[in-house]
């Protein structure tokens, strides 16, 4: 769709040249959802294109993504054998029920920054404890916790002018043993329930919820819980108004399956295996 309300386009190629928030920016990743539909109070792009950051870069301490990385470039990289909750990555970019077209422009923050529940790379990115590098247009650095920058749909936690950088996975948290659970009222729909559940070496429990809910939500255990424990603990994590009401889902349906799953992932990682849904 035509932007015609947009009379500057910014394609900064190196950080001092990141303009200072304006009424009327927008930060352009990949465009999928900008161009989606109309946006009249947009004056300004600010292309992160141009900087060209390398996509994927594996390493000892972990994944780092950069936020222009696309989804087809995500599903692309081949983990090391010894994250096992690396498959995570292709469940979660599959979960987009996207175009190739899509897939190729469609960016990781981007999909992070809109904040909407059904957002896959905050399900992947929250589940791996990942950790979203800010840059501000005055030179600061600032790191948020992935979970904690998105507050609910359309609203993340965001200074103005300051955009995301990197997301950045732990290597602690790609090893970990995975289970990965998804429902959606169409067989291709989007994601009304998104469950992810890991396991520690230590037996170390911990459980986050997406997509069912207008934020995402994390619950974790020392061990793994019995199935009783594990619904008190989804009932006082996630009260009725924190569960996502529209087309794709009603309240309701979103608490029953996400009771459901959840306890579909503890009995999976309480068995011996890598945990592969």
């Amino acid at each position: 769709m035509d932007l015609n309300t947009v009379s500057e386009v910014l394609r900064p190629r190196a950080r001092a040249e990141l303009p200072a928030a304006g009424a009327g920016d927008a930060v352009l990743g990949g465009g999928t959802w900008l161009f989606s539909e109309p946006q009249p109070s947009v004056r300004r792009l600010v292309d992160l294109s141009g900087f060209g950051w390398e996509p994927v870069r594996a390493g000892a301490g972990g994944l780092s993504v950069a936020a222009t990385c696309t989804i087809a470039e995500l599903a692309g990289f081949e983990p090391p054998v010894e994250w096992r909750a690396a498959f995570l990555i292709r469940e979660c970019c599959r979960s987009f029920l996207a175009s190739f077209k899509i897939w190729n422009m469609a960016t990781v923050g981007g999909n992070i920054c809109l904040g909407l529940p059904a957002g896959p790379m905050i399900s992947l990115a929250v589940a791996l404890e990942g950790e979203g590098v800010l840059w501000g247009p005055d030179g600061a650095e600032r790191r948020v916790r992935i979970a904690d920058l998105v507050r609910g749909p359309r609203e993340v936690a965001l200074a103005p002018g300051e955009v995301l950088r990197t997301v950045e996975l732990p290597a602690r948290a790609l090893r970990r043993r995975a289970a990965f659970r998804r429902a959606s009222l169409t067989p291709l729909g989007r994601s009304g329930v998104l469950l992810i559940g890991t396991r520690a070496p230590d037996g170390a429990f911990a459980l986050t919820v997406t997509a069912a809910t207008r934020r995402p939500v994390e619950i974790a255990f020392p061990a793994l819980p019995g199935p009783a424990d594990l619904a008190a603990r989804l009932a006082a994590a996630i009260p009725e108004t924190l569960y996502y009401d529209d087309m794709h889902g009603r309240p309701h349906w979103r608490r029953h399956m996400t009771h459901l799953l959840a306890q579909d992932i503890r009995d999976e990682l309480n068995e011996p295996g890598e945990g592969r849904a």
